[in-house]
């Protein structure tokens, strides 16, 4: 039994081995043809290592843009977004899971149900707003609407505050506590492993984003890196080595961010009722 278990287990770990290098063949092809030179980059049979590594790939290839531009713009849309986020997504959860209201499923199904509709339907109707409101080719498109919460989070939120004891809130409203002293001191410290969750989520789909400064931007002074990124994509050839150099460095954020937050969206994830 013991040799029949230890052969089972290790059948599960070369095939768990397996399927992870085949999921890192695309970023380890990515990271070796950033440090091809262009005759490399075509040959066939392919080569996965380079001769020789041309580490001036990426000065080169982040100077040809301005990407230190590019890379504040981005910061400055993937705080707040995040920071809009986290504020109104935990205080619309906090009414839903806590206040009973005339309508109040009735409105949480109407919030869900948004989650149904392809942000390709909204996208003309929302660039005609911001047009109106003369928002085009500023950040503000890409930040403002994150303020106003998202349907996922407020879902994510909600299951966890309905998961804590709602002996807590009566014993801070006997010690003279208000529904805003109630969110701010007691449910948003329990909250943090979903926050930290829905940080990671945004930060990620805000970080990646493409369509939206496509779409909202005009100036290269307001790209994002996505943005700038395709700048190196031309009408008649395509640097590929710069391509696969900025993705390189771009990817970076993520991968740390998640690497240092893994065990919180773990935690965030079991806690708010996903299996």
């Amino acid at each position: 039994m013991r040799l029949k278990s230890r052969l089972s287990n290790g059948s599960i770990y070369v095939l768990l081995i397996f399927l992870s290098l085949l999921f890192l063949a695309p970023f380890l092809w990515m990271v070796t043809t950033s440090l091809k030179s262009p005759d490399e980059l075509y040959l066939f049979p392919p080569k996965w290592l380079p001769s020789s590594w041309h580490f001036e790939n990426f000065a080169k290839a982040w100077n040809s843009q301005p990407f230190n531009l590019f890379l504040v713009n981005s910061v400055i849309v993937t705080i707040l977004t995040t920071l809009g986020q986290i504020i109104s997504s935990t205080l619309v959860a906090y009414g839903f899971a806590r206040f009973t209201f005339k309508g109040r499923d009735f409105l949480f199904i109407v919030l869900l149900a948004t989650m149904m509709i392809p942000w390709e339907v909204t996208m003309i109707p929302l660039y005609m707003e911001f047009n109106f409101l003369g928002w085009i080719n500023t950040l503000k498109p890409l930040i403002v609407p994150s303020w106003f919460g998202s349907a996922f989070y407020i879902f994510l939120l909600r299951q966890f505050i309905m998961s804590i004891p709602k002996e807590l809130d009566e014993a801070a409203r006997m010690d003279g506590a208000n529904a805003f002293q109630i969110y701010y001191r007691i449910h948003l410290p329990l909250m943090w492993p979903i926050i930290v969750l829905i940080a990671v989520f945004n930060f990620l789909s805000s970080w990646n984003d493409y369509l939206g400064p496509l779409i909202f931007l005009n100036d290269q002074s307001k790209y994002t890196l996505t943005l700038g990124l395709a700048q190196f994509k031309g009408m008649f050839d395509v640097d590929m080595e710069g391509i696969m150099a900025v993705t390189f460095l771009i990817s970076i954020p993520p991968l740390l961010l998640f690497f240092f937050a893994q065990k919180y969206i773990v935690n965030g994830v079991s806690s708010s009722g996903l299996k």
